[in-house]
């Protein structure tokens, strides 16, 4: 990390939504603002997304760039326990995954801190 990035959690920069199907998850992150979008395709890519996972995902993680919508979608193989209906373990399904990947940390410049998003105390 730099004197001019600050790292931050993914949540901050953006949100997540998730989809199953078999033993296959589906997550797909948006930048909350287009000028976060080039710092989150350069610094989440498909390998990092599957090592953040550690053994929740056992096969290949693809990654697909939407650049029109500022999102990344990530396509994990082998992430639901042999498929969501087949697993006895809750935590494995997508909107799990996708919940969890809020946490990585991405650096940001000082100059693009105005626009994160950060949650209020209740």
């Amino acid at each position: 990390m730099t004197a001019q990035t600050r790292k931050v959690l993914l949540e901050q920069v953006a949100h997540t939504r998730s989809g199953d199907k078999g033993n296959t998850s589906n997550i797909a992150v948006f930048a909350y603002a287009p000028a976060l979008y080039p710092m989150l395709k350069e610094q989440l890519t498909a390998a990092r997304f599957k090592a953040f996972h550690r053994e929740a995902i056992t096969g290949e993680v693809l990654r697909y760039e939407v650049d029109n919508l500022h999102a990344l979608n990530f396509v994990a193989h082998g992430a639901l326990g042999g498929g969501v209906s087949r697993s006895l373990s809750l935590d494995n399904y997508g909107k799990a995954l996708s919940a969890a990947i809020l946490a990585y940390e991405i650096e940001v410049p000082e100059n693009l801190l105005p626009l994160l998003r950060v949650r209020q105390p209740s």
